[in-house]
């Protein structure tokens, strides 16, 4: 095999291996592969021969036939050159296991797959199907048969079908990788032609565009396409190339596409109008023409080519390093991967909690905003109302007044007071509680490693939020402990003062006033609240130590303690249910393997390939 031919049959093949794995067009931001490299597209009016020009190149009779649009939805073709004495036989991309030995059933299976898609009216679909022949009598080429472009709508058909052809067939011959084959017939005038018109349109150099003139030999008597053929009438930069079609009674008496090969060959040896040009036309000649401009354009663009692949290998791998390595099969493989998952989420999570990350702020704006706030709101003025004041007191005296200080009336008021701060301890303790399990949550959505383990994420969740409600119950009852010893103990100092306080600016031999004057009740409650004003300020720093210490900090260094036992124990199966992965993300893995390794061995057989030159 030449140089040429390896060339080509390279881009071939990766192009089948781009189409296999739907990596062909789209709407990526990058250009796919497929779109790199080079292909013909095969433009020209309805009934211009553009099906007989691409059986005369295959050499087989196989594409369906008829009048008015007979080609309705792109045909993507792939000639593959085997080595002589092979069979030739086509396969259909939608019927990939099938191969087809009998080209008549190809013609069948183009026409079923064609209504497939559009039913059976004349509808258009830009939907390509995609056929590759392997056969020794081939060159290699990619060869994109598209709908006939037409100038009117017929019955059956939306008035929007011109404009819809057009657009279709736009968007192939407008890439600049693609190498455009105008089909316009010889009978007609070339400054009518359709595809010409497109292919000026969207080349207007004329370097990707090669004329193809059919029916040469249905011209009228005494005139031909000499004019056309040397360039005079319609210059490209490229060699126009005429071609004889099978007559309409060849096809219907099933002669062979050798046969009418050497029929053609023999029509422009023997025409006194075209013999000087014999060695230059015929659909033989156009095979090798643009089997070797592809090879040169091939050539050209391989540095762009390698360059589009290596990045594409590295966003892939990038995505493969994203979606993560496939999961070992032994135990010990699965736990150390249990593990290392559980400890990306522990980082994520304490990031977090110490600022890498948004959200453990809000841990202190429960102590610096909500705690503050609720103790502010708490109803003193109300229990320490000169009525509620007069009410305790008298309550506590019973059937004695006392004497001096109504040391139980101060007690019960006091602790009655300090019964209030049980609300917001407990509600900073859950405050904190519902900040840690939410930053559980977004810490699990965080780490990529765990996003294709929905059950491990799971049990993760199920498992920190159960540490999450120890934490909780731990910390309550601690943080109510302080409430309660506050309680417990009042602080001496404040009763030693008491004395003092009543007796100051007073005369000390005046007669024992009255210990239930409004005057003196006002002192008692002003008294009270000045001790439950320093208990505040005693608990508004000691509750946040107390949720820190119990909650923060063990969801720190224990959240996954008991997680950590439980997994230990497991086996085998139970280990493997925990790494069940989300089909979708398991398929989208697969695909991107086989693109990675798809694009790896173009990578190499490109770089063989130019080093051989």
């Amino acid at each position: 095999m030449t140089t040429m031919e390896s060339l080509i049959g390279l881009v071939n093949r990766i192009q089948r291996a781009c189409t296999v794995l739907g990596d062909y067009g789209g709407d990526n931001s990058l250009p796919t592969l497929w779109e790199a490299l080079p292909s013909v597209a095969v433009v020209g009016g309805q009934s211009s021969g553009k099906s007989s020009v691409l059986e005369s190149i295959v050499g087989r009779d196989f594409l369906p036939r008829g009048s008015g649009i007979v080609t309705r939805r792109p045909l993507v073709l792939q000639l593959h050159k085997t080595e002589e004495g092979q069979p030739e036989y086509a396969e259909f991309l939608h019927l990939t296991k099938r191969r087809f030995t009998d080209f008549a059933l190809v013609r069948k299976e183009i026409q079923d797959e064609t209504d497939r898609m559009t039913g059976k009216s004349k509808q258009i679909s830009p939907i390509p199907i995609h056929l590759s022949i392997y056969s020794p009598n081939v060159v290699n080429l990619t060869l994109i048969d598209l709908p006939g472009l037409t100038k009117v709508a017929i019955e059956g058909q939306p008035e929007s079908i011109v404009g819809d052809i057009e657009n279709m067939v736009r968007s192939y011959v407008e890439k600049p990788n693609s190498i455009i084959l105008a089909i316009s017939p010889a009978n007609q005038d070339i400054a009518t032609s359709d595809a010409i018109k497109l292919a000026r349109e969207v080349d207007p150099t004329g370097e990707r565009t090669f004329g193809v003139l059919t029916k040469l030999d249905l011209m009228d008597k005494g005139t031909n396409a000499l004019e056309v053929l040397e360039g005079r009438s319609y210059r490209l930069q490229h060699p126009w190339v005429g071609i004889v079609n099978r007559s309409q009674a060849d096809i219907n008496k099933n002669v062979d596409m050798i046969a009418a090969r050497r029929r053609e060959r023999e029509y422009f040896a023997t025409s006194p109008d075209y013999s000087h040009l014999a060695s230059k036309m015929g659909s033989e000649y156009l095979a090798k023409l643009l089997s070797k401009h592809l090879e040169g354009v091939i050539r050209a663009r391989i540095p762009s080519i390698t360059s589009l692949i290596n990045k594409t290998i590295d966003e892939l791998e990038s995505e493969m390093d994203h979606l993560g390595r496939p999961i070992a099969v032994d135990a010990g493989a699965q736990l150390y991967t249990i593990l290392e998952l559980c400890r990306a989420f522990d980082r994520i999570f304490k990031e977090h909690l110490d600022g890498g990350r948004p959200g453990g702020d809000r841990i202190y704006g429960v102590f610096d905003h909500q705690l503050p706030g609720a103790l502010r709101k708490l109803p003193f003025d109300r229990h320490l109302s000169l009525q509620n004041v007069r009410k305790v007191v008298s309550e506590a005296d019973g059937y004695q007044p006392h004497l001096i200080a109504p040391e139980q009336g101060y007690r019960r008021l006091i602790e009655s007071a300090l019964n209030y701060f049980r609300g917001p301890a407990e509600a900073s303790v859950d405050a904190v509680h519902f900040v840690l399990k939410e930053l559980v949550r977004k810490s699990i959505g965080e780490t990529q490693e765990l996003k294709r383990f929905p059950t491990l994420q799971g049990e993760l969740a199920a498992a920190s939020y159960e540490a999450l409600e120890r934490f909780r119950e731990e910390s309550k009852k601690t943080t109510l402990r302080l409430v309660e010893m506050e309680s417990s103990y009042l602080t001496v100092d404040f009763f030693r003062k008491l004395p003092q306080e009543v007796e100051k600016g007073g005369n000390p031999t005046a007669p024992t006033i009255d210990r239930y004057t409004e005057a003196h009740l006002r002192r008692i409650g002003s008294n009270v609240s000045a001790y439950v004003g320093m208990v505040c300020e005693t608990l508004k720093t000691s509750i946040p130590k107390s949720v820190v210490y119990c909650q923060v900090r063990e969801a720190k260094q224990s959240l996954l303690n008991h997680f950590y036992t439980q997994v230990g124990k497991k086996e085998g199966k139970q280990l493997a249910a925990l790494l069940d992965e989300d089909p979708a993300l398991m398929e989208r893995r697969q695909q991107c393997a086989k693109r990675l390794e798809l694009y790896k061995s173009a990578r190499d057989e490109i770089d063989s390939v130019s080093w051989a030159r």
